[in-house]
């Protein structure tokens, strides 16, 4: 299968609301509660993902380093799971517990809110300012699988860091690459 690419859009552009379950709490919960005061990073991430399992444990660090610091990371799978069963709500809840995730894992049934974010591939990442504007829409690290680049989300880290030193975040930005969105198959 081959891999996808973020689709580049113009930065500056205003976080699209949702609402969502959170598949470890159970109860739904919106991007204006999740909001960081700083910054928010929104990721597009799935269960069987080979490019997403290779860069979840640095990705879960990612997570715990910004623990506190005024930065929120969220995770959302927006993947049709008649098709991926893998990535069905069970089976998020699992891995996010599995692997403590230090941020909400949310299930965009609807993919509605991959759509509005113009979502690509899994991972696939943004990164808002405290005003929900992106500055950041990105690859998490150089890290491929089979590439032996360790993966450190160096470019994640940099984009935050950026932010919270009250700098701004370049403009060369590299797409993240990943596994396509599997979307559902629509019936005419």
């Amino acid at each position: 299968m081959p891999a996808a690419e973020t689709t580049q859009i113009p930065l500056g552009f205003e976080a699209p609301d949702f609402t969502l379950p959170d598949v470890r709490s159970g109860q739904n919960v919106g991007l204006k509660e999740l909001r960081g005061d700083k910054a928010t990073v929104v990721m597009f991430i799935c269960n069987h993902c080979p490019y997403v399992k290779h860069v979840l444990p640095a990705l879960v660090e990612f997570g715990r380093d910004y623990l506190g610091k005024g930065v929120q990371c969220i995770a959302i799978s927006s993947n049709d799971v008649v098709h991926y069963p893998e990535d069905a709500p069970d089976k998020m809840r699992g891995l996010a517990q599995s692997m403590d995730f230090p941020f909400p894992y949310l299930f965009d049934e609807t993919q509605e809110v991959a759509r509005a974010y113009q979502a690509v591939c899994t991972p696939d990442f943004s990164i808002f300012d405290h005003e929900l504007r992106c500055v950041y829409r990105g690859r998490m690290d150089g890290s491929r699988p089979g590439n032996d680049v360790v993966s450190d989300a160096a470019d994640l880290r940099h984009a935050v860091d950026c932010m919270l030193a009250g700098k701004p975040v370049s403009d060369a930005q590299v797409p993240s690459l990943g596994c396509s969105i599997k979307w559902k198959q629509v019936r005419v």
